[in-house]
């Protein structure tokens, strides 16, 4: 494929994108007008929160359209069609209490979806960044069996007969009835498999950072900064959540809470707009400079809220 249709087909894939996500936003709204009257900027506040999200077909498009035959902007597309695929489908009706036939065979259609854009985002995006090459052969097993655990995984949750406490205890018109006790044991084994998958591929940049210089190497620090930004403030928001409100997103959240979660989903977009920056080697040495101002500034925006939180504990009975 030239250089030219791989800019047009990767174009268009970031366009579908932003339509599905549009459409999603459209349906929501419309959804949330009949059942709810015309005040819906409560909804839609929580569906817009993943506007950021759009960070990775377009970053996928700018990669893919310069370097067609680096699978690293690819993969950023497929994760966008993936995500924008969960929203909008999230956001179509049921009927009744819980949904009726169509929706509820889409639900379990769509209960693995989220599967692949994980697994794409932390398995082979790290394993093949930042040329688009394994760091060696030895690392060919770990990318067959992540192709594996993320197709098995996907298609277990599709087929698993339920039924959906969720769902008024609706079963999965897809499931497979009457499977053997070892497949539900080996389903959780499958699952159990991804973050491990996850983790080798951290191995593997971390190897690839040793062995690297010069701008391989500072291009491996970017993707390292902002997988560490969002891993290191969804721990926070993670643990904030259990000790303050109970389970994520539970009722009674606190507002510092709830932007706090939300500031959480924000920060997977830094991960693709990382990508962008050392890909394409825009300012591609300002990553020390960064890393030194978000050093200095989180340090004190943690001291900060140490002190806050301390005269609070202080000041209640």
């Amino acid at each position: 494929m030239s250089t030219r249709a791989s800019a047009w087909l990767a174009w268009s894939l970031a366009g579908l994108c932003v339509a599905m996500f549009l459409a999603s936003v459209a349906v929501y709204v419309l959804v949330r007008s009949s059942q709810e009257g015309p005040s819906t900027s409560g909804a839609l506040s929580e569906l817009l929160i993943f506007l950021t999200f759009l960070a990775f077909p377009i970053v996928g498009a700018l990669i893919a359209s310069r370097h067609p035959r680096n699978p690293v902007g690819w993969i950023c597309l497929v994760i966008g069609l993936f995500w924008t695929l969960i929203f909008l489908g999230e956001s179509i009706p049921g009927s009744g209490p819980y949904p009726g036939p169509y929706p509820v065979t889409m639900y379990a259609l769509t209960q693995g979806i989220w599967i692949p854009p994980v697994g794409l985002l932390g398995i082979y995006l790290i394993l093949l960044f930042p040329d688009g090459k394994l760091p060696s052969r030895r690392w060919r097993p770990l990318a067959w069996l992540s192709g594996t655990v993320i197709v098995l995984g996907s298609v277990s949750f599709a087929i698993d007969p339920g039924p959906w406490p969720g769902l008024g205890g609706v079963r999965n018109p897809i499931g497979l009835e009457g499977t053997p006790p070892w497949v539900s044991t080996a389903v959780i084994a499958i699952i159990l498999l991804l973050p491990l998958c996850m983790l080798a591929s951290a191995l593997s940049l971390v190897m690839r950072y040793r062995r690297s210089g010069g701008e391989e190497r500072e291009q491996i620090k970017w993707i390292a900064f902002a997988a560490s930004v969002v891993g290191l403030l969804y721990l926070i928001t993670m643990i904030s959540s259990f000790a303050f409100s109970g389970p994520w997103g539970a009722a009674g959240t606190p507002l510092w809470l709830s932007l706090l979660q939300q500031a959480s989903l924000v920060s997977f977009t830094a991960v693709p707009i990382a990508v962008g920056f050392a890909v394409l080697k825009h300012r591609l040495y300002d990553i020390d400079l960064i890393i030194n101002r978000a050093l200095v500034y989180g340090s004190l925006t943690a001291t900060l809220s140490l002190i806050y939180v301390g005269g609070v504990a202080v000041r209640e009975p």
